[in-house]
Formats: C-alpha cells, structure tokens, sequence
C-alpha cells in the first residue's frame, strides 16, 4: 500500500500548485551544461558545450546535438539518457508522418508531439519526468524555426534561447547581441562568443558542438575543423 501511495505522491499537486517531480527535473536541466539556440533570416544555429566524463573517454563517440530527421536537429541540457530516449521518440513521430504524407513533419507539429510526451511523464504512475530541456531547430514551408520544450511539457517559439547551467547570463548576453536582421554567419558568431563568456579557460573545437541549419533545409553539424575556424574568428 505504502509502495501505490509513492507512485500517486508523483503526480500530485504540492499544497502550494507544484509538481515536486516536475521542479527536481528543472533543477537536473539548471545542472546541465549550457546550450543555446539562435534563430536568424536565412536559418537557425544551435550550439552547446560538452565535455567527457574522463580523460580516458574517445570525444568521437560522445555528442550533444541529435537530427531528428533531415530538416530537424535538437541538443539539450540535463540528463543525457533521457534526451536519448526523447530523440527515438521523436524520430518515430517523423517516420510515421513520412509513410502517411510523403513529406517532411513540420517543426511545430515536431513540437507539439514531443511536449505532449514530456506532459504525459508528469502524470503517469510508474514513471518520472525528463530530466532534460531541449532546444529544437528546423526549416519548414514557415521558414527557420527554433522552440524550446521544458521538462513539464511547455514549449515555445524562440528569436534565441538557452538553457542550461549558466543560461540566465547566456540569454542576457544574448539579448545585447541579438539582431532580427541578423543572418547565419552572424548567427554562429553571436553562438559561439555567447558560450565563450561561459568558459573558465580556452575553448576548442572539443568542448562545443555547432549544429546549423539553412535555406537548404538540411541540418548539419558543423566539423570539428569548422567549428576551430569559427573559434578563432571569435578570439
């Protein structure tokens, strides 16, 4: 009995209009390392920091940023697995609207489909909320779209954004910077000085990775050689 109590004590109100699960999974995306996106006239840039668990770890086999299909990419903060588990997720919805339209699933009904599986954790016995925010980039017939999808299920469309660890300054520093007008190279450049103010110490192509996608509808992640270029323009 005490154990059908526990479960219910998840998706229960708190006295004071909270779910307790729902804000131990924001602060699990407060704990993560920051990651932003920047949506500019000709496209939309999604860059993050990332760093291996040792030393002893090949950085080839580790990455923060995920296409969910040719025309969609996602990076996140918070907990790794659960991006994971929302990447296949995701990447079913695409298949499925693939074998039933012939086309490409729209970045918004992309949206919309993942934020109904978030909320949908937050009320489930048995299960827990995602201990992660993603940042969702695409290109559509509606032209370059970046959203944000909280850990509740909440999401919105976004000019820039991040989320992570240090993303109150991050969004401070993006909001100086930012220009409506702006296009994707400058877009990347703005990315990559907003992560610089985030470094202790130097930053190389091994602690970031750059997603970007543009008029092409294809998203990319940059090379490791790219994003050295990128780095180096910005010091």
């Amino acid at each position: 009995m005490s154990f059908i109590c526990s479960l219910d004590s998840l998706t229960t109100f708190a006295s004071s209009g909270n779910l307790t699960q729902v804000d131990h999974a924001n602060v699990a995306v407060s704990n993560g390392m920051t990651s932003l996106g920047i949506k500019a006239t000709n496209g939309v840039v999604i860059a993050t920091k990332k760093a291996a668990p040792s030393i002893l770890v090949d950085e080839t086999s580790t990455s923060k940023i995920a296409l969910a299909s040719k025309s969609i990419g996602m990076t996140y903060a918070g907990v790794g697995p659960d991006f994971r588990v929302l990447c296949d997720k995701g990447r079913k919805e695409v298949q499925k609207y693939w074998l039933e339209y012939k086309d490409q699933m729209p970045v918004s009904q992309f949206v919309r489909e993942l934020a109904q599986v978030a909320q949908e954790y937050t009320q489930s016995g048995g299960v827990r909320p995602f201990g992660c925010a993603l940042l969702v980039a695409g290109y559509d017939d509606q032209g370059p779209q970046l959203y944000q999808v909280d850990p509740s299920g909440s999401y919105w469309a976004w000019r820039a954004s991040a989320i992570g660890r240090n993303d109150k300054s991050a969004r401070s520093f993006l909001e100086k910077r930012y220009d409506p007008k702006m296009e994707i190279e400058d877009a990347i450049h703005t990315a990559i000085l907003t992560l610089k103010e985030d470094f202790e110490g130097a930053m190389s192509e091994s602690t970031i990775e750059v997603g970007v996608i543009r008029a092409d509808r294809e998203f990319k992640v940059l090379t490791p050689q790219e994003v050295a270029n990128y780095i180096s323009e910005a010091q």
